[in-house]
């Protein structure tokens, strides 16, 4: 895929028309490609899992590499222990100088005023977040789910709700986020102060390590990059993402038996959480020490446990009639934070339905009702309605499960397991749904030649495994991947990468209305050709860096700081052409200036125009979550790259 690009250039005649209306660049990210420096021998890695609907935090000291910590204790908490604290955040001003707090504002848990956020002033502001609400208490929920604008959100997810509240006190999702995530630093820091001591803490280097989706732009994960920096977690290049699934990898395959893996081996990590689902697919490749390579890019989507939540509303709403629901959760929000809370830690994660025949779900105070199901402060409900819950997000996550198994087949693959992490993953009745559904298949069709495909992939029976720790299987793989490294050999890339050219007009190949006459080529010329230089799917590995040839002419006195337009297409087939619809990554921006002049090449037209003309390469490599660039010309490292993502 690394061909040389024909002619990519800009010159004062020829301006590529899609330039003109390039929509500003939302964020800058330095080279990052610089050599790493020498890890200390005594850290503390710290993992950072950022929900969509939880979050969590786990941390390990280098010499005692066995001992990870998960954090269980959070403000607001009342001293209930959990392994992760709600993606919930919210602002109050406090009341004028003289009056009192409320007892819930009055905590010394809670944050301090901030005066300005993102360097633009503010009123005061107190913020909440995690456990520190009451049910009544409004709150910015799935706050993540707004920093990728490709990513559809879910139905109750409002994004003018959301925008009136950030609105009143001044702030933006990204100022929301890093505000979440500089809450949870501080909580994370303290935390482990008081286990090591402020003298441990202050000569030992802490390093971030923070979880994505799969499915994410790179401009998203690059927002989170910039959140995390703002709130305090490290410069952008010394803090690492690792993709959330991938994260759930290196954990669950690391705790499943050498002797239960084989090389060849295809397993499935399925990464259920509570607003997304993700999954990755890893075939092993060597068992000692282990190391996988992605088998099939990674997919997702928007039917984690949170939409269960939202139709268990729904069935409540139509069981009880509107005007009664709405009475109770406005004038009786204990009542139904105490049915939504036994739905949600007792129903969703144990609903098994050959044990269960019904289920009593307790709505106290409210009155006997037969019709609907009242009883003794009681919601009756039947196997059936629970299922009618369950069923359409279920049959969402098994047919992104099947979509992998068959990725995998195709190539003549075996899928030997699907791993069930996340906090949905440690649903009974999700695992049972995956394992009937892997485990029924009907013995394959009748061959008077069968083939080793046919005898294993028809009929083959896959088994589904949840690890233990799964709601937690992500944020110890973060911190597995912090301590030893990456343990992924090569990745499949989620989308084709590409560049613009401009080339000779063909008129075999060219549409007439395409070209333009350049006066330095003096000839016919057409743009905005693409060059993909990476196909969706493709085996990419961090060693080794994909190269985007160019040829650039300068006139005399021009700026050698260029621009490049970085292009995605999540298409299976790429176009050849540059169309609506194509994605625009990131702008490169290329200082040339470090470049010799002697490695320049004088040319000059027939008109006596004088140009200086310049061969070089963009590095491109792609880790876990994200991109690095570097200029070479000749193959020796000149000046910087940046990256504005959009």
């Amino acid at each position: 895929m690394n061909g040389t690009t024909v002619l990519p250039f800009r010159d004062g005649s020829s301006p590529n028309p899609r330039n003109n209306a390039r929509s500003p660049p939302a964020e800058t990210l330095e080279d990052s490609a610089a050599p790493k420096p020498v890890p200390a021998a005594d850290r503390l890695i710290v993992g950072v899992d950022f929900g969509t609907t939880y979050s969590g935090v786990a941390a390990v000291y280098t010499s005692t590499p066995d001992d990870v910590d998960v954090i269980k204790t959070w403000p607001g908490g009342n001293g209930i222990t959990s392994d992760k604290v709600p993606t919930e955040i919210a602002y109050e001003i406090p009341p004028a100088e003289g009056t009192t707090l409320p007892p819930h504002l009055a905590s010394p848990s809670l944050s301090p005023p901030i005066s300005s956020v993102g360097g633009k002033p503010s009123p005061e502001t107190i913020i909440k977040w995690g456990f520190q609400f009451k049910p009544e208490d409004s709150r910015l929920r799935c706050i993540k789910l707004f920093l990728d604008r490709n990513q559809k959100l879910p139905h109750f997810v409002s994004p003018l709700e959301t925008a009136a509240q950030l609105r009143k006190y001044d702030r933006n999702v990204m100022d929301a986020v890093s505000d979440y995530l500089t809450q949870l630093y501080k909580h994370t820091m303290d935390t482990l102060t008081r286990r090591y001591g402020e003298s441990f803490m202050a000569i030992t280097k802490v390093e971030f390590v923070l979880t994505v989706p799969a499915v994410w732009s790179d401009a998203a994960k690059n927002a989170t990059l910039h959140a995390a920096e703002r709130a305090g977690m490290g410069n952008r290049h010394d803090l690492r993402l690792i993709s959330e699934p991938e994260a759930a990898a290196v954990y669950t395959l690391k705790a499943i038996q050498p002797n239960h893996l084989k090389v060849g081996d295809n397993f499935i990590v399925c990464d259920a959480g509570g607003g997304t689902v993700d999954l990755i697919s890893y075939k092993i490749i060597q068992i000692s020490p282990l190391r996988v390579e992605e088998s099939a890019v990674g997919t997702g989507g928007l039917c984690g446990s949170a939409f269960l939540n939202y139709r268990f509303e729904d069935h409540v709403r139509s069981r009880i009639g509107a005007e009664r629901y709405d009475n109770m959760k406005e004038k009786k929000p204990k009542t139904w934070q105490m049915g939504l809370r036994t739905f949600e830690e007792f129903v969703k994660r144990n609903f098994n339905e050959e044990q269960h025949q019904e289920v009593n779900v307790p709505f106290p105070g409210l009155p006997d009702d037969e019709e609907a199901g009242l009883e003794s402060g009681f919601l009756v409900m039947t196997a059936e309605q629970v299922k009618e819950i369950f069923e359409p997000v279920v049959k969402e996550v098994c047919d992104l499960v099947q979509g992998q198994v068959d990725k995998i087949r195709q190539k003549d693959g075996i899928v030997s397991g699907i791993v069930l992490v996340g906090g949905f993953g440690q649903s009974n009745y999700l695992y049972n749904k995956l394992k009937t559904h892997f485990n029924s298949a009907a013995p394959p069709p009748y061959t008077e030649r069968p083939t080793h495909a046919v005898a294993t992939n028809n009929n083959q029976s896959v088994e589904v495994m949840q690890p233990m720790y799964a709601w937690t299987a992500v944020v110890r793989g973060a911190v597995l991947r912090g301590l030893e490294g990456s343990m992924v050999v090569s990745r499949r890339s989620r989308w084709h990468y590409g560049t613009s050219y401009a080339t000779v007009f063909d008129e075999e190949r060219h549409p007439v209305s395409d070209r333009y006459w350049s006066p330095l080529w003096e000839r016919w010329m057409v743009s905005d050709r693409m060059q993909w230089h990476i196909a969706k799917g493709e085996q990419v590995t961090e060693r080794k860096a994909v190269s985007f040839h160019y040829t650039r002419n300068f006139r005399p006195g021009q700026s050698l700081v260029i621009e490049d337009d970085l292009i995605g297409c999540d298409a299976d087939v790429a176009p050849d052409a540059y169309k609506k619809g194509l994605i625009n990554v990131c702008t490169l921006t290329t200082d040339l200036n470090a470049v010799p002049k002697s490695l320049f090449t004088r040319l000059t037209t027939t008109k006596g125009i004088e140009f200086d003309n310049l061969d070089f390469t963009l590095d491109m490599t792609i880790d876990s979550a994200s991109l690095i660039f570097e200029l070479k010309v000749d193959g020796v490292r000149y000046g910087k790259v940046t990256a504005k993502f959009h």
